[in-house]
């Protein structure tokens, strides 16, 4: 009997035993849980690159750690945020230079159909341009050549654009597709066009394109006047009072030609610029593209005015027309970006490839060789081209509670190496394939060099497709 006591007893407390070393493990484990900080959980992150912040005081980071979430940057830094964040994406930037989304001010995206098309020919834009506009474009011209516009772009590392043109509610359509952040404004002009044949036909379109992309993520509408002197007078006022309604942007060819210049002095005694001022066109929303024939008072309205500046080197010297003073105006605190024009213009869509020439032809035109340095360059490229476009407060740099609009350039191919100034790889060696990563509003659109958003090879073949219908009526001009 005694047997049996002592045998329940050690029974008991070996249970009690156990159960007691199991309450002192759970103890354990939970105190030692809590000496280690849970991470935030975030969307994406991107480590292990050379981070070009282009902030105001232009830090740049090694081994530098970028975090999104959502469609925002929530933190910058190196890599001791991995301690702090983990994300359902993490991407390995290789030692690559992480940077900006690059921003195109100006361009006519979807004339990607016409590209290579009578490059040399003398007053292009009469004798050829505008005809063969009047019988191709269409809304679906518009939507093939912008969605192949846009998506050259960004392969290239644009992810802003600021587009002018005909059927520009198509264009905006294939821009959202590809993911790109679209200011997109319909082509105002006083001559018949493919989408106004009548009077005020083109202001009208342009009024309900605003209206109905007015509060999209993405497409922010605006207006188009053509220029100076190829808007009535009257239709610029209108304008002008839309612009302020709605509070959109205006998008407009300023002084480009000689010949605009002559011819706006001759009737109205002023220049392009005074003119355009003297109408109220010029303020925070006015984006004014080439610039070339501008004098030095008309330099310091446009900076009283705080308009935005669309460089187009390359499509200025392409067409021979001469070199704009952009420098000049961004050494004296104006908002200058870069732009392609149209690839009927410039041919490419890509910024990378703009750097190179605005700095090397700026140099040759100052015969001075420090005149805009590769920094400077990427400036423009970058958190200029967002101070162009007045949104320098949520695009252009890498810094916390900006949009998520980022590229990786990778820097193992071999024109790449050896890199000892990143802002100089960018502007002197880089090249539009060297784009590995592109994110817009936080959304991933172009991985490991490929588009994500859209099938290439249907967007290839639609506009190569599209091409025997313009060389039929090319043929006849």
């Amino acid at each position: 009997m005694l047997a049996g006591i002592f045998f329940i007893w050690e029974d008991y407390l070996m249970k009690n035993y156990l159960k007691g070393a199991l309450l002192l493990g759970s103890l354990f484990i939970v105190g030692c849980s809590s000496l280690v900080e849970k991470k935030e959980q975030a969307n994406i992150i991107i480590k292990n690159g050379t981070l070009l912040t282009m902030n105001e005081k232009r830090e740049i980071i090694e081994n530098g750690v970028i975090v999104i979430k959502n469609n925002k940057i929530i933190s910058v830094g190196n890599e001791d945020l991995l301690k702090k964040y983990s994300a359902t994406k993490i991407i390995d930037a290789e030692d690559g230079i992480i940077m900006p989304g690059m921003i195109n001010t100006h361009t006519h995206v979807s004339m990607t159909v016409f590209r290579s098309l009578a490059d040399d020919v003398p007053d292009r834009l009469n004798r050829y341009i505008f005809p063969l506009e009047n019988q191709m474009v269409s809304p679906e011209m518009s939507y093939i050549g912008a969605k192949h516009g846009a998506m050259e772009m960004a392969l290239g590392g644009v992810t802003t654009m600021v587009d002018m043109y005909l059927f520009e509610e198509s264009a905006a359509q294939a821009v959202k597709e590809v993911g790109l952040r679209g200011i997109m404004t319909q082509n105002i002009i006083k001559y018949p066009t493919a989408d106004g044949k009548e009077k005020g036909e083109t202001l009208n379109r342009a009024v309900a394109f605003v209206e109905k992309y007015k509060n999209d993520e993405l497409i922010t509408p605006g207006f188009g006047p053509h220029g100076p002197h190829t808007v009535t007078k009257e239709e610029l006022l209108k304008i002008k009072e839309l612009s302020k309604k709605y509070n959109v942007p205006v998008s407009m060819h300023v002084a480009e030609t000689d010949g605009e210049f002559d011819r706006i002095k001759k009737e109205y005694k002023m220049t392009p610029v005074e003119y355009l001022d003297s109408v109220g066109l010029l303020n925070e929303r006015f984006i004014a593209a080439h610039n070339i024939f501008i004098t030095d008072s008309d330099i310091e309205l446009m900076k009283k005015r705080d308009v935005g500046i669309a460089h187009n080197m390359v499509a200025n010297i392409k067409s021979a027309k001469g070199i704009s003073p952009a420098l000049k105006m961004h050494d004296k605190g104006m908002r200058v970006g870069l732009g392609t024009d149209g690839p009927m213009s410039g041919n490419t869509l890509d910024i990378i490839g703009q750097m190179g020439y605005v700095a090397k032809l700026h140099k040759l035109d100052t015969k001075d060789r420090s005149a805009l340095p590769p920094k400077k360059a990427v400036e423009m490229a970058t958190i200029g081209g967002a101070r162009a476009i007045h949104r320098e407060n949520e695009l252009g740099s890498l810094e916390v509670g900006k949009l998520a609009d980022i590229v990786i350039v990778e820097t193992k191919s071999v024109n790449m190496n050896p890199i000892y100034d990143p802002y100089s790889a960018l502007v002197y060696s880089a090249n539009a394939s060297n784009v590995d990563t592109v994110i817009v509003n936080g959304k991933l659109i172009v991985e490991d060099k490929q588009i994500k958003t859209v099938d290439s090879k249907k967007v290839i073949k639609d506009i190569t497709d599209f091409k025997e219908k313009v060389q039929k009526v090319a043929e006849t001009l």
